[in-house]
Parts: C-alpha cells; structure tokens; sequence
C-alpha cells in the first residue's frame, strides 16, 4: 500500500515506539531531570537549596553519580535501538539547509524524511558525545568509581586531572542541558508528538506532515490501524 493523498493517511494511526522503547525513553528523560537538578545543586551555592529535593546535600552527593549511571545505562538502550534510523543520509543536508522553511512551517519546500529528521539526529549524536563525556568525567570525580577505575585499568589520577574533570563535566552538562531544552521545545511545538512517546502512536495526517518517508514504510508494512 502506497500514500497518495493526505486524506488517505489522516484516515489511520499509526505505531511509532513500542511500550519497552516508551519506558526506556522515560527512565532517561526522568533520571535526566534528577541529575539536572542534583547536579545544579553541586554546582554553584545559588541552587544548594535544591540538595533538599533529595534529603540533604551529603544524600545529594551519594546519589548524583548513581543517577548518572541509570542515565547512562539508559541512554545506551536508546542509542543501540535507535541507531539504524540515526545515520546520516542526504536528505538531512537539503533539510538542514532548508531550516527556515523548518522554522516558518513551510513543509513543501523540505524533503521527505525518515523517523528522524536531521534536528532530531543532531539531538541524538550530541546528547550520545555528552553522556559519554559525562559519565568518563563523572568517574573520575568520584571518589568510589575513581578508586574502581584505578583499581581496573592500574592507573592514578591525579588531582590536576580531576580539576580539569571538573571543568569539561560541569561544561558538558552545560550543553547537554542547553541541548535537552531545545528537544523539549521541539516537542512541544511539534503537536502530537508528545503523545507519540505517551500512546506510542500518531496519526496518518502526523506522520504525512512531518516523517512522509517513515509513513510510506510503516504502510507498505502494515503497521496502522484504524483511526477511532
């Protein structure tokens, strides 16, 4: 089955992310907004306030590393079963060079796109280089993992290197933040795709708007069903 006309594929919904994928994308965006908050905390006196979120700043100093290795182990969930529709491909460079038609909604001057445009991949390689910047710095910062590293690999850290593990973690979560922002904007603006990772699907008129190349699988497939 091929889409022909708008009308046709307004007429179903259509399965983006499974149930697992929901709740793998959940235990990251939540134990994300913890490390924000916790790391926040760490960061500068202005936010100390925060430590009572978590029972007190020595309990917020335990937990923050352990948080950063849910979210790391999340996140590589994410990465190994999204990677296939991440990859580069040509359209994504007419579409980033078409970004003010992204920006104005201006739909029939871009490409047809996979289940990811290039703005989404952006947020996925990024947030992929951050997380793994964050978490080797993060080890080195404490004290328990430093001393499980040192014992594994048989070397010492010394204290000039954990100061400059301070300054790229702290700078990192910077723009992993910046980052996580902008994606949560963008989810926002787009309607219905919030619901995509609350119901796990979207409709045909969705799909045809935003991803009409994934559409035109996901039909071929048979992957929808009846709009209600």
């Amino acid at each position: 089955m091929t889409v022909q006309t708008k009308p046709s594929a307004a007429r179903v919904r259509v399965r983006r992310y499974s149930g697992s994928a929901r709740i793998n994308h959940w235990i990251v965006a939540i134990s994300f907004v913890l490390l924000l908050l916790s790391g926040l905390s760490l960061f500068h006196p202005f936010f100390y306030p925060l430590t009572g979120l978590f029972g007190g700043g020595s309990t917020t100093r335990m937990l923050h590393p352990w948080i950063g290795l849910i979210l790391a182990a999340g996140f590589l969930g994410l990465f190994l079963r999204f990677l296939p529709q991440n990859l580069p491909e040509s359209t994504d460079f007419v579409w980033l060079a078409r970004l003010r038609h992204v920006l104005t909604a201006n739909d029939q001057y871009l490409p047809e796109v996979g289940k990811y445009n290039a703005g989404q991949k952006f947020v996925f390689w990024s947030q992929f280089i951050l997380i793994g910047t964050l978490l080797a710095t993060g080890i080195g910062l404490w004290p328990q993992g430093l001393a499980f590293a040192e014992s594994l690999f048989g070397f010492k850290v010394t204290i000039e290197q954990q100061r400059w593990a301070a300054l790229i973690h702290s700078s990192a979560a910077v723009l992993a933040i910046a980052i996580w922002i902008v994606h949560v904007y963008a989810a926002i603006w787009v309607r219905g795709t919030i619901g995509a990772m609350t119901r796990g699907t979207v409709t045909g008129g969705w799909g045809w708007r935003h991803h009409r190349k994934w559409l035109r699988k996901e039909l071929d497939n048979g992957s929808v069903e009846k709009a209600h």
